[in-house]
């Protein structure tokens, strides 16, 4: 039995190919609105590729650039067959060419779940891409006379003011690193001798944090160094003092906004994915009532369509039934060595 099988007149099927035809067109620019998504978010990623370690997180963006540009095309070309499908001598020329379609059609369908989803699994390499990339651009920050990291600190800077934060993970991930060039050292100084003596590494290891961590919303001038040194400052309690320097990590910031970005997009990319589903739905109904009539020998007449011409069971049985055949096909008689002459007697081999 045909699985969800309806009966269409000529007018309905007439209908339905029009309202299919719209659709069809208002999928070219949902197709338009992926790519669009795909190049903005590719173009966000780039912007900061500075501060992202070295992994794959470029295939979201390339998949709905692609996602975008093979919707355009399948749907043109749908609008076009639903159009031509009113009149019964144009849909002839399409009569060959329909399942083939609504076959790359559902599969295309599938690939922009697949890219919905993948918008939604990108957090994790996402996380990782930003720690690690951090990590470095952070180590780098004083290597302002090194050909390919000379830029670092000011994009870190950059980074720092405008998402408002401060370090890796915290403000005190700058505790951890020298992040003051040894040119702008006094090496004639006693306590920078010492500082740097009393670090294993020979590292200029110190308390304090570049400008872009303070807080412009913070009632005192910024306490940049000895942060941790209450003694240093005048009526200074750095425990208590939330204002002074951003508090939120740098990872965090960009993962909150990449993650509201990727999320937005994946919410946008599964409707989008419905919408196709439902023309696409729609056009198969058109070619199998389509089909129907044809068989009966007159398209002005009703006709039934289906999604399935047999229920999902057997339609799965059916295809599993192929699948086994074409294995066996493809099998080599072991035994045999896969000599086909090995049963051929040898008389009919002389000859």
């Amino acid at each position: 039995m045909a699985f969800l099988k309806l009966t269409f007149s000529k007018n309905k099927r007439d209908k339905l190919a029009q309202v299919l035809w719209i659709l069809n067109w208002v999928s070219v620019v949902t197709g338009i609105l992926l790519f669009s998504m795909g190049l903005f978010l590719k173009v966000e990623i780039n912007k900061r590729v500075e501060l992202m370690a070295e992994r794959d997180i470029q295939y979201v963006p390339n998949m709905l650039i692609a996602v975008g540009l093979i919707a355009c095309a399948i749907n043109f070309l749908g609008g076009k067959i639903c159009y031509d499908c009113v009149d019964t001598t144009k849909f002839l020329r399409w009569k060959l060419i329909l399942l083939p379609y609504i076959m790359c059609t559902f599969f295309f369908t599938f690939c922009v779940l697949v890219g919905a989803l993948m918008c939604y699994s990108m957090h994790g390499e996402l996380e990782e891409s930003l720690n690690l990339g951090l990590t470095e651009a952070i180590r780098f920050y004083k290597d302002t006379d090194t050909p390919g990291r000379c830029f670092l600190k000011r994009t870190v800077d950059l980074l720092q003011i405008e998402f408002k934060c401060c370090g890796n993970n915290d403000y005190k991930d700058w505790f951890q690193i020298q992040w003051i060039s040894n040119r702008y050292l006094d090496m004639s100084k006693k306590d920078v001798l010492d500082r740097l003596r009393s670090n294993v590494r020979g590292k200029y290891l110190m308390d304090g944090v570049p400008f872009s961590c303070c807080n412009i919303n913070s009632p005192r001038p910024c306490i940049q160094q000895q942060i941790s040194n209450n003694s240093a400052h005048f009526n200074y309690e750095h425990q208590t003092e939330e204002l002074n320097l951003w508090m939120k990590g740098c990872r965090q910031a960009l993962l909150e906004y990449y993650t509201h970005i990727v999320q937005s997009i994946g919410l946008t990319v599964l409707i989008t994915w419905l919408f196709e589903l439902s023309v696409l739905t729609g056009v198969r109904y058109l070619q199998t009532s389509l089909e129907n009539g044809l068989r009966q020998g007159d398209l002005n007449s009703e006709s039934d369509g289906w999604l399935l011409e047999n229920g999902l069971m057997e339609t799965a049985r059916i295809n599993l039934n192929i699948m086994k055949n074409i294995g066996k096909c493809n099998q080599i008689d072991t035994a045999n060595n896969g000599d086909p002459n090995i049963d051929v007697p040898s008389s009919s081999i002389a000859h």
